[in-house]
């Protein structure tokens, strides 16, 4: 250790907080600056979150809530984020905008009920459409692969697009291990260090975690209690929420010094600037993760950035607007923290005062000596296998005195406009309940029989067809690989007329001449299944409710195969293209359909018109369809949200000398049922 080191290894945390005085003395956070955390229902009325300017959306977790392990684990991590200083908890970065997204509920006792993949999923895209910067997980599901599912992956990379930063815990399992989404590569996966600043026994250091994960403070964090008071618990939870609360400081301090704040660049720079250990001195280097936090030198790496590069953001940098889960307990390590490269590289905590106070002054002042050239990375990664759900990582310790509770700001930007839903998948229904499914069996006695099973789509389509109005006894569902992502309650003065069109859909479903159904419509709430899964619920735009195979569909828009041979190979040619759209559409883009581009892109598989045009000429020039792509298109007509679908094809037999052609098309979304606008057009590309 040279020179510029710590003293000591024991002063590392009090080193810390001491450099966090500092950077509040310039920025205690900016109210553009949005932090989501997604957790548990919080308290809002606890005294900490007075003048905090904190909205909590509305999710499918039930907003009643007593003093339970959710209630709690989610009021204790928003409090170390939001804690207004001067308070019973004093927050790091208190000025920020606070994002509630709830996801974890009670479970039996004291336990915290699970959170699935695909409710996670929702939560993150809610979370980026209600402006977050930050999102913060403080939970985790165990994983050997480290490989989510096809939902949670694309809302992961809805973020790397709309440059959002994830910080997640990776667990409190004690061994070399991963949890989701924390091994996601883009995500910043957090492990927690004691006061020695010395790894946890407790916290997980898979692989994955030595690219792209970071210690900081875990042990007796200060915290929230519901109903007042305080607590301080130990586990990667609470260092989950303190990296997220630094990442808000860095970027409230990118906004003070006039650039645009990049959450992704952010996190680079907390990696880059990290403190790693000396593999010669210490017996494990890889429960360090890449290194331990090291706030200076992340500090100047930002302001070294914006003085080198004025104006300059890596990536495309995101706007701001104005003003299964379980609790796991873990215990301690003990083992000696030593730093491997030379402080001349890493610039040490004290530093991180004097770049403060250049900030406070301009920056121009900032002093080269104190700036340092960290190269950003953004590694991408494709992940494909389903998460079952979340555990959050907390270990309680000792409780201080209550406090007087009052009630918290709400921000008046962050509100819960009515969600458009334009979702593609099959039918199903679902009881609800056990005694609603007995009392239809007894109902149906009398005019199926005795054995009638109403678990078999066929007997209770016939059920319904001679009781139509028991229609309404059970929640019809829209599943995507037999997994009920929405419920679906017409209603209304024609009603009756969405569940007959429902039966209707059903009997083809089963008869197979449909293959999927498109449900359009406004999400209203939430329901509990029989089998204790909760899926919002959607109030149906019946006008948009249509089902289709696509061997019908083809047909419909090409027509009968020609009977001579060079015909019928064009023919083959256009329908085996646009069969080939859709089920790209169908399986590989697959989705929940609550987002505009998700909405413009299912649409173009329902009204595939537009598309059978496009592969008429592209089959004439014998061309392959390579991606489909949906980005905001630059042109639109008032009060509408305009999306264009781009399909680029390429020539197999020649790929590197021949363009590739895209073609263009323009979907509305702005509307619950969408439209398609203007023309298809086409150019080519080198």
């Amino acid at each position: 250790m040279n020179s510029h080191s710590l003293d000591t290894l024991s002063n590392r945390s009090h080193t810390f907080w001491s450099v966090l005085e500092s950077v509040w003395a310039v920025s205690k956070g900016d109210n553009r600056i949005c932090i989501a955390v997604l957790d548990g229902l919080m308290d809002l009325s606890h005294s900490c979150f007075k003048d905090a300017q904190i909205t909590q959306v509305q999710t499918l977790v039930s907003g009643a809530a007593g003093r339970g392990a959710a209630l709690q684990h989610g009021t204790h991590v928003s409090s170390i984020i939001f804690g207004q200083h001067g308070s019973p908890v004093a927050g790091i970065a208190p000025d920020c905008r606070g994002l509630i997204v709830p996801i974890f509920q009670d479970g039996p006792g004291d336990s915290i009920a699970s959170c699935s993949q695909v409710d996670l999923a929702r939560a993150i895209t809610q979370a980026v459409q209600h402006g977050a910067n930050v999102i913060n997980i403080s939970g985790g599901q165990l994983t050997q692969s480290g490989e989510a599912g096809h939902l949670l992956t694309k809302a992961i990379q809805y973020c790397v697009d709309n440059n959002v930063a994830i910080v997640a815990a990776a667990g409190n399992d004690g061994c070399e291990c991963l949890n989701l989404p924390a091994a996601i590569p883009t995500v910043l996966a957090v492990g927690a260090m004691n006061d020695q600043g010395v790894p946890f026994d407790f916290s997980n250091w898979g692989k994955t975690y030595q690219t792209q994960g970071i210690l900081a403070p875990g042990e007796n964090i200060l915290g929230a209690v519901p109903g007042g008071g305080t607590v301080r618990k130990s586990g990667t939870s609470f260092a989950t929420a303190i990296i997220s609360g630094i990442v808000g400081l860095l970027l409230s301090i990118q906004l003070k010094q006039g650039d645009k704040p990049d959450p992704q660049g952010v996190q680079a720079a907390l990696l880059e600037s990290a403190n790693s250990c000396n593999p010669i001195q210490d017996e494990d280097c890889r429960r360090y993760l890449v290194g331990s936090l090291n706030l200076g030198g992340a500090l100047a790496s930002i302001a070294g950035k914006q003085q080198n590069q004025p104006g300059a953001i890596q990536g495309e940098a995101r706007g701001v607007s104005e003003p299964k889960i379980s609790e796991q307990e873990a215990g301690s390590g003990a083992s000696e923290l030593k730093l491997s490269e030379p402080m001349s590289d890493r610039q040490p905590e004290s530093a991180a005062i004097q770049v403060a106070e250049a900030i406070a002054l301009g920056r121009e002042t900032i002093p080269e000596r104190l700036l340092g050239n960290m190269a950003q990375t953004n590694a991408i990664s494709n992940v494909n296998q389903q998460l079952s759900g979340l555990t959050a990582a907390t270990v309680f310790t000792e409780a201080v005195a209550p406090t007087d509770a009052v009630t918290a700001a709400e921000c008046a930007t962050c509100g819960g406009a009515t969600q458009l839903v334009y979702a593609v998948g099959t039918l199903g229904y679902d009881f609800i309940t056990q005694a609603r499914r007995d009392s239809i069996v007894q109902d149906g006695r009398a005019i199926m029989g005795q054995t009638w099973n109403p678990n078999q789509p066929n007997e209770m389509l016939q059920y319904f067809q001679q009781q139509p109005w028991e229609s309404e006894a059970v929640l019809w569902t829209l599943n995507q690989e037999e997994t009920p992502i929405y419920g679906i309650l017409p209603n209304g003065a024609y009603a009756a007329v969405g569940f007959e069109r429902l039966r209707a859909l059903l009997g083809q479903q089963l008869d197979g001449s449909v293959e999927r159904v498109s449900i359009p419509g406004y999400q209203a709430g939430s329901a509990k299944l029989l089998n204790g899964q909760v899926i919002p619920v959607i109030i149906p735009a019946i006008r948009g409710i249509y089902g289709w195979t696509t061997g019908n569909l083809v047909n419909l828009l090409y027509g009968e195969r020609p009977n001579t041979e060079a015909e019928q190979a064009e023919y083959d040619g256009q329908v085996g293209g646009l069969a080939n759209f859709l089920d790209r559409i169908y399986y590989e883009l697959r989705n929940l359909g609550t987002i505009p581009q998700e909405r413009a892109l299912n649409y173009a598989a329902t009204n595939a018109l537009q598309v059978a045009n496009v592969y008429r000429e592209a089959a004439g020039e014998n061309t392959n369809l390579d991606r489909i792509e949906v980005e905001k298109s630059p042109l639109c007509r008032p009060e509408s949200d305009c999306w264009d679908v781009k399909l680029t094809f390429f020539d197999p037999s020649n790929r590197t000398e021949r363009a590739r052609k895209v073609y263009r098309f323009t979907v509305d979304v702005s509307d619950v049922v969408p439209v398609t606008i203007g023309r298809v057009r086409s150019w080519v590309v080198y």
